[in-house]
């Protein structure tokens, strides 16, 4: 699906916008880029900020003509920081993203981006389906491109449900492992003369609530109860 979803840079004048697309790209797992008829392309800026998606980078296609980069395309979706004249159907990212998501597993599908300076011409606006505009301040609306790729990339890929690092797995404390550290710290607290042994209660049940949302695993345990062993052990010292 991913492979489906085609990133289109119309007229690019930068080179080192291209790079930096192709790197916001390849960190949300897209590799699909087309360039209509970038101002310079290939060239050593571009590499040089791609910094590292240089294969995102090799296979771009540069196209004549807007029309070549969206052939096969099933949906077109173009970005505008513009309002229009004519009512044109407008996505929010997020939309945007589930729509292009959900289209891609049946075909390809595009998402284009204009000029750095002027955005996308009318002409170029009737290739697209729909728009998407990104939400920003509206005194100053000017995003740059390659963030507007981001943006928009990352939705793609929480969209996708993107597969995230495993998470290691806690061996928590068990609950009798637990009401032995309880036990455990009251001796000891009470042996420093820190709590009261009439009245226990009540500085117990707000330290159980403390070490009860921490959820200590089974390591932390074993150094909470040697640091009430050391402490329990540097009492018996002094005396």
């Amino acid at each position: 699906m991913k492979k489906n979803i085609r990133i289109v840079l119309i007229n690019t004048s930068h080179p080192g916008n291209i790079g930096a697309v192709a790197r916001a790209m390849k960190v949300m797992h897209l590799s699909s880029l087309y360039l209509v008829e970038p101002k310079s392309f290939p060239c050593a800026e571009a590499t040089a900020r791609a910094s590292g998606a240089d294969d995102v980078l090799a296979s771009a296609v540069v196209c004549k003509s807007l029309p070549e980069a969206l052939a096969g395309c099933r949906l077109v979706i173009g970005t505008s920081a513009r309002s229009r004249s004519i009512a044109w159907p407008l996505l929010t990212p997020r939309e945007c993203a589930e729509k292009l998501t959900g289209e891609s597993a049946h075909g390809d599908v595009a998402l284009v981006f204009g000029r750095e300076h002027s955005g996308m011409t009318n002409e170029e606006l009737e290739c697209c389906h729909e728009l998407v505009n990104i939400p920003s301040n509206p005194e100053y609306s000017s995003l740059n491109l390659a963030a507007a790729v981001q943006i928009l990339a990352y939705e793609l890929m929480l969209a996708q449900g993107a597969t995230q690092p495993e998470a290691e797995v806690r061996e928590l404390a068990t609950a009798d492992e637990m009401e032995s550290f309880y036990t455990h710290l009251e001796t000891t607290l009470t042996e420093l003369q820190f709590l009261d042994a009439n009245h226990p209660r009540k500085l117990m049940r707000r330290l159980r609530r403390l070490f009860n949302r921490a959820e200590p695993d089974k390591t932390e345990m074993n150094i909470l109860r040697g640091i009430l062993s050391a402490a329990q052990g540097r009492k018996l010292k002094q005396k």
